[in-house]
Formats: C-alpha cells, structure tokens, sequence
C-alpha cells in the first residue's frame, strides 16, 4: 500500500514538474550561437530594460577540451543573450571582455590554434559575434608577452591592453559593474 501511494505521489509529481518545465524555452535572442539561455516564465527578479548596462567581465579560466568554447567566455554570451530576453535593448548593453591568464590562448588565429591544439580555434565564431554585437573584447599584453604570443598571432579585432589589471581597473572606474568569469 505505501509502496503505490510513494509511486502515485512520484508520478504526480514528476506530471507537475513536467508541466512547468514544457512552459521553459531554449533561446538565442543576440549570440546565435552560443550562450543559449532559457525562458523563465514567473521570474519576478528581472534586468530593468530601462537601465544602461556597463559590465566589464574578467576572464581568466580556460578550458581542458581545447576543441570546445571555454565555459568562461560562453557565460558572456549567456551574460548578452540574457540581457536581451529579458528586454533589454542591445544599445543599453556596454560590454567590455578582458581575456588574460589561461584564456588568453582563446584570442590566436585558427592557424596558430591549429597548430598548437591541433584543432581550429572554437572561440573565432564567438567573437565575430560578440564584436558585431558591440562588444569590446581586450586581451593582456601581459599575457600575451608571458605566453610568447604576437600580435600578428590575434584573431581581427581584438585589442590590446597594457594589462587586464590596468583595464579592469580603469572600467571600474569608470562606473562598470564587474563580473568574474
């Protein structure tokens, strides 16, 4: 009898839960390919889309599986996609990428990739996006000086700072809000 009643309780829950989870909706609203985010319908804790966003995101993570986007820099297409589900509008949305550390090997052409890793560089495609969604991405000559790494060696677009200590610092500065990924 207990038995059937735990396995009643179970499936109704699990009917419930099903129910509430078919309302959710994976999405892409800016970053196409990256940073699918979802639908939460009863939020009630929401980004304002009458603010301005300026956010400078510290990147220092890579990742094992260099044939994969680190998760670091997918979290800011999330971070944009986010953003614009929730109604923001893109011009309000000041992002600011500063790579250094061990993400630093995201920013190489595909043939230095290639020829480090073995495979094309992942983060190409995801950069193009976010550059041509307004977003600034800054990688640290530091870095780059301590991994050997030139400037004829970065993928188009990306700039250069003195440091990401420098340009985290400046951004901060300047009213940026800072996330750490």
């Amino acid at each position: 009898m207990k038995v059937n009643l735990m396995r009643s309780f179970l499936f109704a829950f699990f009917s419930f839960a099903s129910v509430g989870l078919s309302a959710q909706q994976a999405v892409n609203p800016l970053i196409k390919s990256f940073g699918t985010v979802s639908t939460v319908p009863n939020a009630s804790v929401t980004p304002d889309p009458n603010l301005d966003y300026k956010i400078i995101v510290d990147v220092m993570t890579g990742g094992e599986d260099k044939s994969e986007v680190f998760f670091s820099l997918n979290n800011v297409a999330r971070l944009l996609n986010l953003h614009i589900m929730a109604g923001v509008p893109k011009e309000r949305l000041h992002v600011v990428v500063a790579i250094h550390n061990a993400a630093v090997w995201s920013v190489i052409t595909d043939a230095v990739y290639k020829e480090r890793f073995g495979v094309d560089n992942p983060h190409t495609p995801l950069f193009k996006e976010m550059s041509g969604n307004g977003v600034r991405i800054v990688v640290c000559g530091q870095s780059l000086i301590k991994q050997k790494i030139t400037h004829d060696q970065l993928i188009d677009g990306i700039e250069v700072a003195t440091s990401a200590l420098t340009t985290l610092t400046e951004y901060q500065l300047r009213g940026y809000a800072l996330l750490k990924f």
